[in-house]
């Protein structure tokens, strides 16, 4: 049996890192009392791992952990000692029980929506080069992975972009072949308005996955059918 588990990520923990997150919630899992899975070895650890990495210096309301227990527990008993062995800025905002065939978390994600907040003189700037962005047929920008950077077509990698109340929402591809960043993004805009990309405040909003019928849906409602 598995635990998909929703939470969230607030501003005071903006900077943990994702190595030191793993590190919190398989001592978090420890304490808990559950009968969470191990991995065999020298070094036994709980099987788990994250939807997605959330960048160092963004926060979120959806992300999405996905841990192996060794025997069945009800979806009740396993909320609420989560909630217990995590602190009021990491929030426990769902859980749902899903057998060993579900498919890993992170083989579900193919986008993800956000709320990006630029700041500084050239905010407003980059707000209304939405409408041009969105207009074109093509914007090229650069995105930068461990083996370098190579030049991408950001246009068909936001699937959606509207600005509104001094925010951006957007909602970007995020596979492993196709991933279009927020930072990337406010580069594509700066350049389309002539001015410096700004620094910005990135909030995620969801991650979501393509069902049978080719909808994108919140991670925590896929199904297989």
């Amino acid at each position: 049996m598995r635990t998909l588990l929703r939470f969230g990520k607030n501003t005071r923990l903006r900077f943990v890192s994702h190595l030191d997150l793993q590190r919190f919630f398989q001592r978090a899992l420890n304490r808990t009392g559950l009968p969470v899975a191990f991995s065999q070895g020298f070094n036994p650890h709980p099987l788990m791992s994250f939807a997605s990495a959330l960048a160092v210096g963004w926060t979120s309301e959806y992300e999405v952990l996905d841990f192996r227990l060794s025997a069945p527990m009800g979806r009740g008993r396993v909320e609420e000692a989560m909630r217990q062995a995590l602190p009021d800025d990491l929030p426990v905002l769902g859980v749902r029980m899903v057998d060993d065939r579900f498919p890993a978390a992170m083989s579900l994600v193919r986008c993800a929506d956000y709320r990006i907040t630029p700041e500084g003189e050239s905010a407003p700037a980059i707000l209304a080069a939405v409408e041009q962005f969105c207009a074109a047929e093509h914007v090229m920008g650069v995105r930068r992975t461990k083996s370098g950077e190579r030049e991408i077509d950001m246009r068909p990698l936001a699937l959606s972009l509207e600005a509104r109340e001094g925010s951006l929402y957007a909602r970007l591809m995020l596979t492993e072949r196709d991933t279009l960043k927020p930072d990337a993004l406010l580069l594509g805009l700066a350049s389309l308005a002539g001015v410096e990309a700004p620094r910005a405040r990135v909030h995620r909003l969801c991650l979501l996955g393509e069902n049978a019928a080719g909808e994108n849906v919140p991670l925590m409602e896929w199904k297989n059918a």
